[in-house]
């Protein structure tokens, strides 16, 4: 074969090869792509220990998690009372405020009612549930389910004197997904809490 005719050859062959690759390089634009889930932290929960917190100037005490502390609210609208128990590792808060009853007990449960169900515009749903425990406390526990500001709010009373409202918080953006799982760790603090509560 004549070096004109073998040039020739050549010629076709990689004029193919090109519109092969070319062909291929556009048809694999074509496949859909499927982005991979949206993923988060892995979580380190750890391990339950309870100790007892009961300050001196307030009449009321319970026990907290060995992962919490307590911070006194410094607002200047806070009244003695009024505290944090904070999560640090989980970067979240239960809003603790106390008030006296003084024939006065429709008007703190009417405000905690209020409180909890101006979230229904972000909530999925709002559950009730009764608690109470044998050291005559006695209340409600709200669920908040969904993307609300707080997941959990409770309020206690012996109805006759004593009034604690709580309310979870997460300092970060609400994503019922991110936070199901610290979610759920704290609402088992949060249970025995409200077990272990006392009044003075």
């Amino acid at each position: 074969m004549s070096e004109k005719k073998l040039s020739h050859w050549s010629l076709v062959i990689g004029h193919w090869s090109f519109i092969i690759c070319l062909l291929s390089f556009f048809s694999s634009c074509d496949r859909d792509y499927v982005p991979k889930p949206r993923g988060y932290f892995r979580i380190d929960i750890p391990e339950k220990n309870y100790a007892k917190y009961s300050p001196g100037d307030c009449p009321f005490s319970f026990e907290i998690p060995q992962y919490a502390t307590v911070v006194r609210d410094t607002n200047r609208l806070a009244e003695p009372c009024w505290m944090y128990v904070k999560f640090p590792r989980f970067n979240g808060e239960i809003f603790l405020s106390y008030k006296e009853v003084k024939n006065n007990l429709n008007k703190y449960l009417e405000d905690a009612h209020t409180l909890v169900y101006k979230h229904t515009v972000k909530a999925d749903q709002i559950t009730e549930k009764r608690i109470s425990n044998t050291n005559n406390v006695h209340g409600v526990l709200y669920d908040i389910g969904g993307n609300a500001a707080s997941s959990v709010q409770f309020f206690a009373t012996d109805s006759t004197k004593h009034f604690l409202r709580g309310a979870l918080y997460f300092n970060t953006t609400p994503n019922k997904d991110s936070i199901a799982p610290v979610l759920d760790f704290i609402k088992k603090d949060i249970q025995q809490l409200i077990n272990t509560m006392e009044w003075k």
